[in-house]
């Protein structure tokens, strides 16, 4: 539906209604609505020193047959194998608003290759974000999905906040819906057969309160990679509850305590991002949507120890062993295949407001019209 129609039909109070949540907006990828869907564009790794970088290029975000993939690629298919190892200025600084590089951080819009001995990005993919376009203060956001097939992919489906109001990540909060590993499954690690969702959460770096609020999710037999599934979350200021094709995965309370004593910061030196504010704080402000396709990275959600990983979460040029094996990971991807198995594909992305908030609907609506 387009997203004009969408806000008539709210204004004239005659959205459809799920209950206690509104359709605010949906995209069903008949078309790309760039528009919508802004690109990130940096080669910051995503702050683990993921081995992609996020472009805007059709080779790794397009619509086919009404799905939008979001599909990792070779760098070297666009520069070339040598620049990717040695002497090649990458520059995402770009010059017009629509090519601005949107992260500086982790040196994510300028690298040379070679630099402190590592390969520029190996790898190129794409993420898609909505903080220019919808912003959620609570509501339900489903996504119908496929995730994809191959060795050390890492597909996502989460929300940020919009304006960082307790301060920097993690302590304005982070919702993850869905996330997965594109690896075969093996006895004691999670692959393809197990989605996850999780909310990070803490007065800063490195204290995170993530592991209270954290449940993988397995399949009954196969692997979520196998065909589309809906994964979902609804938020209200009570609870953040997610989904899998309707069935619970977790239930998040963030009525029943704050999560400063979640996690246990009572009697430390650290200060209170949320003193005086609501309980469910950091989760009472807007957030927004994502959806990338990363690969690798040493902040550990590929372990050490995983079967047949050829990187060191502590090697300074882990980038370097992860490529040098691409003969072990890269038939995995099935690249000539052209289906694109590699690639995430989502069927459609549906929002929705709050409707038992006062302001939930009419901030969508207000962000809609913009």
């Amino acid at each position: 539906m387009a997203m004009a129609v969408v806000v008539v039909l709210l204004l004239l109070g005659l959205a459809a209604v799920n209950g206690q949540f509104q359709l605010v907006h949906e995209d069903s990828f008949n078309e790309f609505d760039t528009e919508f869907w802004q690109h990130e564009l940096t080669l910051g790794g995503g702050g683990n020193w993921e081995f992609q970088m996020y472009t805007n290029n059709r080779s790794t975000s397009f619509v086919r047959d009404g799905s939008l993939y979001i599909r990792p690629i070779l760098t070297a298919d666009t520069i070339g194998e040598n620049n990717v190892r040695n002497g090649y200025r990458y520059d995402a600084w770009g010059m017009s608003p629509a090519s601005l590089c949107t992260g500086n951080a982790f040196y994510g819009c300028e690298r040379i290759s070679g630099a402190g001995g590592n390969y520029i990005n190996p790898i190129k993919s794409a993420r898609l974000r909505t903080v220019n376009s919808l912003n959620l203060l609570y509501g339900k956001v489903e996504v119908r999905a496929q995730i994809p097939k191959g060795d050390w992919i890492w597909p996502a489906i989460w929300m940020l906040p919009k304006s960082n109001y307790y301060g920097e990540w993690p302590a304005s909060g982070e919702i993850d819906i869905m996330e997965a590993r594109g690896n075969s499954p093996a006895a004691g690690w999670e692959g393809r057969d197990v989605v996850s969702s999780t909310l990070h959460w803490g007065p800063h770096w490195p204290e995170n309160g993530f592991p209270f609020t954290t449940k993988s999710y397995p399949t009954s037999g196969g692997t979520w990679a196998d065909a589309y599934h809906i994964y979902s979350v609804e938020w209200t200021p009570e609870r953040i509850q997610t989904y899998v094709d309707g069935s619970l995965v977790v239930t998040f309370n963030t009525s029943d305590t704050t999560f400063w004593n979640k996690g246990g910061w009572q009697n430390t030196k650290f200060d209170n991002p949320w003193a005086n504010r609501p309980v469910n704080a950091p989760f009472d402000q807007p957030f927004y949507l994502v959806m990338n396709v990363a690969v690798g990275g040493t902040g550990g959600f590929f372990a050490d120890g995983y079967p047949g990983k050829p990187w060191s979460n502590t090697s300074p040029n882990a980038v370097n062993q992860f490529y040098d094996a691409k003969g072990q990971w890269l038939p995995s991807w099935e690249m000539e295949n052209p289906s694109h198995p590699a690639a995430m594909k989502v069927d459609y992305v549906k929002f929705y407001c709050f409707a038992n908030h006062p302001t939930s609907c009419s901030y969508a609506s207000e962000q809609l019209k913009k």
